[in-house]
């Protein structure tokens, strides 16, 4: 087995203490730093992402495998930015204004970052304005809504209608999800596009960015 499949393998294992040692060792054997994230901490995300959509792991399991990224991650991190190497782009996240509930939010963020995608996460209870300030302020690509109040699913709308306003349609995307949350929904209202889980929402942002 190949340094870069054993710390894939012992990511989805969750095993944290043993990831950040793998990713510590080949970094000072010299493989690219670019090679381990994308060959070693997606490769082994990737996977939990797929086990995760069929049903043949649960969300302990993917946060116990998050953890194991984030341990590899701080060893690459440095190294990358050193190097000039840009991220898989940047994406903004939150709950919208008046829900407080942010589990599936959480999650997408930790799929997202375990893809290679920077996150600024808002949190919860976020206006339609911070979204879309966000996204001004840090250069991000795609702009991720959250709700699992079907009373609080205007402020998607009220995004949209912001970045419209603002010029910002086709530059910023959108994507919309949580239990109320459908696909004719979000063609309704004009975004981009609809996660119907963490999983498929990475592959959804990763179809918004070119």
């Amino acid at each position: 087995m190949t340094l870069l499949s054993e710390i894939a393998e012992s990511l989805q294992r969750g095993e944290d203490d043993r990831v950040s040692e793998l990713v510590s060792r080949a970094l000072e054997e010299n493989v690219p730093p670019l090679e381990v994230l994308n060959d070693g901490l997606i490769a082994g995300m990737n996977v939990v992402g797929d086990q995760f959509r069929q049903r043949e792991i649960f969300l302990p399991d993917v946060l116990l495998a998050a953890r194991a990224m984030y341990a590899g991650l701080e060893h690459v991190r440095p190294r990358l930015a050193r190097d000039g190497v840009p991220t898989a782009g940047k994406v903004v996240i939150g709950s919208v204004h008046g829900d407080l509930h942010d589990i599936g939010k959480n999650l997408v963020g930790i799929m997202l970052k375990g893809a290679g995608f920077e996150v600024v996460d808002l949190g919860n209870d976020v206006p339609a304005e911070r979204f879309v300030e966000a996204a001004v302020e840090h250069g991000a690509r795609v702009i991720g809504m959250s709700a699992l109040l079907t009373t609080t699913m205007p402020v998607m709308q009220e995004v949209v209608a912001l970045l419209r306003a603002r010029g910002l349609d086709g530059k910023i995307k959108i994507i919309v999800g949580g239990a109320p949350v459908s696909e004719a929904f979000a063609s309704d209202i004009g975004a981009d596009a609809y996660g119907y889980d963490a999983a498929n929402a990475v592959e959804r942002v990763r179809g918004l960015i070119p």
